[in-house]
């Protein structure tokens, strides 16, 4: 635990592809919670999302809480532990300083030891830990391995042909034989089969499929077939699975924010749950069907809302045309995208104030 939260992450974001410009402003003006502090003091285990939260009930709108601009978003500063924040109310936005007492001639107008978030260099210790976007332990393992595939996208994959003194299930430390590899000179990698499909809810056609995680693996001999050591197993793994090579992910930094368009899709399932069972709270994954051609990026937040159904209006006689009445979707979470492919996209849940399900609405907040 203490090696993980020692990872280097930017104060406005984790793992993630590229972040883009920011959305266009929201026409409501940003409301400042009744009881937000005017002063707090930022400590380990805090996320921007969650000091966000403490102050305003629209946190995907932090880039105007924080008065940042563009480049800002684009290239955003750091925030550490011990780091000061204060609530400029005239303004409506936050600044930030560090925990020391203000010297002659730094105090900034307004609060005394405070500045406004911006460029600067500065030294910091290696000990103390950078503040990410959102929960970074939940959403790592979803960074470096692949989730979504194409429908063909595991057929040219290396494949295990064979097994160990014929096993029919390989276990941790097993060796397996592979076809496919070629020439390649990766020496770990990652076990895969193909999983369900993801349907598109509303237009009953297959978007892509998940990819199940069985393991990781790594070259002991390359060749045709190249044999490999499985060095973890979550799964069973034998013959007809796949092999991916493990890549790194990469830490570029984005801010959560809206879309800049109106988006509007449907949740496909919850991740590990059974097809459309289950229900997701804070914290669980979900897979949605927009992707990058519909304009997701990393970093968008989503808006969740639980389907209304259809009553009957009992002020009308049965049988009338207009007996049935279709009642509204009710707003009941935020969701925050942290990988796009080009048809889905995954996003975790941040709130909720009821239970997320399959085939709910997401939509722009």
């Amino acid at each position: 635990m203490v090696q993980q939260l020692r990872k280097s992450i930017t104060a406005l974001a984790f793992f993630a592809v590229s972040g883009a410009a920011l959305a266009q402003a929201p026409t409501a003006p940003l409301t400042l919670k009744p009881d937000a502090p005017d002063r707090y003091v930022v400590v380990p285990g805090d996320t921007l999302w969650g000091i966000s939260q403490r102050y305003t009930d629209s946190p995907w709108r932090w880039p105007e809480l924080w008065g940042l601009n563009k480049e800002e978003i684009r290239n955003p500063h750091l925030i550490y532990p011990g780091y000061v924040i204060y609530l400029d109310r005239a303004r409506g936005q936050l600044r930030i300083g560090e925990a020391r007492p203000p010297t002659s001639g730094a105090e900034s107008a307004g609060t005394p030891g405070s500045v406004k978030l911006g460029p600067r260099t500065r030294s910091q210790s290696l000990g103390k830990e950078r503040i990410p976007s959102i929960p970074a332990a939940v959403i790592e393992p979803f960074l470096s391995r692949p989730l979504v595939i194409e429908p063909d996208g595991l057929d040219k994959a290396p494949t295990i042909v064979a097994t160990q003194s014929d096993r029919v299930v390989l276990a941790a430390g097993n060796s397996a034989y592979v076809r496919g590899m070629g020439g390649a000179r990766q020496d770990n990698w990652y076990v895969f089969r193909r999983g369900v499909p993801l349907v598109d809810p509303d237009t009953n056609q297959t978007l892509a499929y998940e990819a199940v995680y069985l393991g990781t693996a790594q070259l002991q001999r390359a060749g045709e077939p190249a044999t490999v050591v499985l060095t973890s197993v979550v799964q069973e793994v034998g013959a007809g699975d796949k092999l991916v090579a493990a890549g790194q992910p990469q830490a570029i930094s984005y801010a959560p924010r809206a879309p800049d368009k109106q988006i509007r899709g449907r949740v496909i399932t919850i991740y590990g749950s059974l097809g459309k069972v289950g229900e997701a709270g804070p914290q669980q994954i979900v897979t949605i069907n927009r992707g990058g051609r519909d304009g997701i990026e990393v970093g968008h937040v989503l808006a969740l809302y639980s389907l209304g159904g259809s009553v009957r209006d009992v002020t009308k006689a049965r049988g009338a045309a207009d007996e049935s009445i279709k009642l509204p979707d009710e707003r009941s979470g935020l969701a925050f995208v942290f990988r796009v492919f080009d048809r889905v996209s995954y996003a975790l849940v941040m709130q909720v104030t009821r239970p997320i399900s399959p085939l709910d609405v997401v939509r722009t907040p």
